[in-house]
């Protein structure tokens, strides 16, 4: 890419068409998830490449425990079997991974495993890569008010106190910048419940490429298309 080229800090991507993409080549959706799986792996070395410090991916959103039962359970086992290889990878890339979202509804051993990923990561200096699972932008505003609810309610924390610095801490997403672009793939334009409160300024790409056909020919586009915007922040200027 052009030396002139501003790379992103934070690159949020919603992983959309696992199952379209399967579909338009006779296959079963958990194909198509297979598939996207192991494109997530290969935008990250991309992505780090690239200078991108900061990328979080939408894997499992609180919305997807209403599709088919037996593509949930796929997904799951899918998600298990993606824990061990992320540990590789992360080892292999110096990469710091931390999942994202209400963690109580799955299964104890996906929580063990997502707990030894972190741990085992936490102080690698490559790549801060946050997975997105049983994750909804607006449950996790409802948790960090509950949290800061707690709080006032011990007597730590007066109301009139809370800043947006504080209402930051007790999200999910705590110590993370926000998100300087956010993709979505497979031609949607909506964020569907992803990171509702850190996507206040962000700029956003759509493509019509689905996520397993998605390549780092594909991230360098959304990166130029960001590297277009006049980025104001909300100011009004002259």
């Amino acid at each position: 890419m052009a030396e002139e080229t501003k790379i992103p800090q934070h690159v949020a991507i919603i992983l959309d068409g696992n199952g379209r993409w399967a579909k338009s080549k006779g296959m079963p959706r958990n194909y198509g998830h297979v598939q996207g799986a192991k494109t997530v792996e290969k935008i990250c070395e991309e992505a780090y490449r690239m200078g991108i410090q900061y990328l979080t991916v939408y894997a499992f959103s609180t919305e997807n425990w209403n599709r088919p039962a037996d593509e949930v359970d796929a997904l799951m086992g899918l998600l298990r079997n993606y824990m061990k290889t992320c540990l590789k990878t992360a080892a292999k890339n110096n990469m710091c991974v931390r999942v994202i979202g209400e963690k109580s509804r799955l299964d104890e051993d996906i929580r063990r495993r997502i707990a030894e990923l972190e741990a085992a990561t936490k102080e690698n200096t490559g790549l801060h890569f946050q997975i997105a699972i049983n994750y909804g932008g607006r449950d996790e505003i409802i948790r960090a008010v509950k949290r800061l609810a707690k709080q006032v309610q011990a007597g730590e924390l007066n109301p009139e106190d809370i800043t947006q610095e504080q209402f930051d801490g007790a999200l999910d997403t705590a110590g993370i910048p926000e998100p300087d672009l956010l993709i979505r793939t497979c031609g949607e334009q909506r964020i569907s419940n992803f990171l509702l409160w850190q996507l206040a300024y962000t700029e956003f790409y759509f493509t019509p490429i689905a996520w397993p056909d998605f390549t780092k020919e594909e991230l360098e586009k959304a990166v130029a298309a960001y590297n277009k915007r006049d980025r104001r922040y909300g100011l009004v200027t002259e």
